[in-house]
């Protein structure tokens, strides 16, 4: 039995969108709280009154400081700090979007003057605020009884700023509804987000979306010899499922200018199977290891709205890691698809065997690129923390794209080696290979038992595990699953140029 009800909504972010407009700086109505930037050392808009004022209430208008002024009549002012005149970049802005909505946290229709004076184009401004304050307010619940939802945002801008605010406004929307949807996923909780209903929620989206999604069940998935899905699933009660999307740029955008395979890590559930993870507070969290298959669905939900002209395949490897009577065992040999045979050594270390099958469902069809993610090893917490991600693979123009896009959306991946001298730690004498390397370099060694099965097509391998799950929230990041990957696949998806 569920801890919830089976119809419980698992992704309450589509039904409580906010609406985003755009419109002249001249009209308040309609909103509650009103966003006023205040460059530091500059002069005080008029609104809000003495700048000596503000300067005794300690605010000096540094980046992402606020500062609520009270108002008698409209809406309730607040200074927001963008630092020194005309340096705020991209990241920043979305950072002080955060601080404005978290400092109003009882209004639920907010408004933001989009700063006059900036080294950003007014379209990227306006993303990045409608990022930043729907994403700062964003919360999963499911209370009978819910906490205040943001109703509304609206951007006022200069008549010379409206067009192109007015676009940067619904590219903003189209991104943070995204990020929203990854947050919801791996944060629904596991008894709801199966791995059928996660094929569900790909179907309900598709028709929207301009997406193609096909649903391999059990069954399905031992017609195709997915040895790797089906040993995991071994001890679940779930069924598994493989969930492919597929998107094609509309004919008015042109041929596709490359093809993209993502794989998406989605183990709805992850006990550690026989290896059962000890009964400590990560243990709970673990709903969240299915975080790179949503950020995959998630991220493919936008393409069509956001005119992405590159051809995508995703993989969606999902299934629950459980013990029971008829889980996988340590020293059980498994077929991957394609007949590489695995050695289990640790049923803890499942993801890398889900997502094999993928990776060799994806070398036989026509692809530029493979790229994966997933939350996938403790090592790359321990290297990177909770702030950075991990990326290996075999091209390095790749990794690169990988990396930039990373930068771009404010969600870091840093490098580490593909280092090939640790192969041998995964050789078996039963198999081909097992499924664990030795006590050190545990995320190297994770990346070079995927690059077994990408047949030399360039790949990057993406590993979240540290930056899926927050223990307090900051700016626009949330507290628990954070829905990470979600706008860098965006980013990199839009901008992918077919590597050398």
């Amino acid at each position: 039995m569920t801890a919830f009800p089976i119809d419980a909504d698992p992704t309450p972010s589509l039904t409580r969108r906010p609406s985003v407009t755009v419109r002249s700086g001249s009209d308040l109505g309609g909103i509650d709280a009103l966003a006023v930037p205040v460059a530091a050392g500059g002069a005080v808009p008029a609104e809000l009154g003495d700048a000596a004022a503000l300067a005794r209430c300690g605010f000096t208008g540094a980046v992402g400081q606020t500062l609520v002024v009270p108002s008698a009549s409209g809406p309730e002012l607040v200074a927001v700090g963008v630092g020194v005149s005309g340096a705020l970049d991209v990241a920043g802005l979305r950072d002080v979007a955060a601080a404005f909505a978290r400092a109003v946290p009882q209004h639920h229709r907010l408004g933001v003057r989009l700063p006059a004076a900036s080294v950003l184009a007014s379209g990227a401004a306006a993303q990045a605020i409608v990022e930043g304050a729907v994403l700062a307010r964003w919360a999963f619940s499911l209370k009978r009884v819910q906490a205040p939802a943001l109703q509304s945002l609206v951007l006022l801008a200069e008549d010379a700023q409206l067009a192109e605010a007015t676009e940067g406004a619904r590219r903003g929307d189209v991104v943070a509804a995204a990020c929203s949807l990854g947050r919801d996923l791996a944060n629904c909780p596991a008894g709801i987000m199966t791995a059928t209903r996660i094929g569900d929620v790909a179907v309900d989206l598709a028709e929207g979306s301009g997406l193609t999604v096909e649903i391999f069940d059990k069954d399905a998935l031992i017609e195709l010899g997915c040895g790797g899905l089906l040993g995991v699933n071994l001890g679940s009660a779930e069924p598994p499922r493989m969930v492919k999307v597929r998107y094609v740029p509309d004919d008015s955008l042109g041929a596709p200018t490359g093809h993209v395979t993502l794989v998406g890590k989605g183990i709805m559930y992850d006990s550690g199977g026989i290896s059962l993870k000890p009964s400590d507070a990560s243990h709970s969290t673990m709903k969240n290891d299915m975080s790179g298959a949503g950020s995959v669905l998630a991220a493919m939900s936008t393409l069509r709205a956001l005119g992405c002209r590159t051809a995508v395949t995703g993989y969606l490897m999902c299934t629950d890691n459980m013990p029971s009577g008829s889980a996988m065992r340590l020293g059980d040999v498994l077929s991957i698809r394609g007949g590489t045979t695995v050695e289990v050594l640790n049923t803890d270390a499942e993801g890398r065997l889900v997502m094999a099958d993928a990776l060799v469902l994806a070398t036989e069809e026509p692809t530029d690129a493979i790229v994966d993610i997933a939350t996938l090893t403790g090592a790359c917490l321990r290297t990177f923390g909770t702030e950075i991600a991990g990326v290996l693979g075999n091209n390095q123009g790749l990794v690169n794209q990988v990396i930039a896009a990373g930068a771009a959306t404010d969600e870091p991946v840093f490098q580490l080696p593909l280092a090939r001298q640790y192969r041998s730690q995964l050789n078996s004498d039963v198999a081909d290979l097992s499924n664990m390397g030795g006590p050190n370099a545990g995320s190297i060694t994770a990346a070079l038992f995927l690059e077994e099965f990408v047949a030399g097509l360039p790949w990057a391998h993406i590993d979240i595990a540290g930056t899926a799950q927050a223990d307090a929230p900051r700016t626009w990041r949330p507290m628990g699953a954070t829905g990470f990957g979600t706008n860098l696949l965006i980013e990199f998806v839009l901008g992918f140029t077919r590597p050398a």
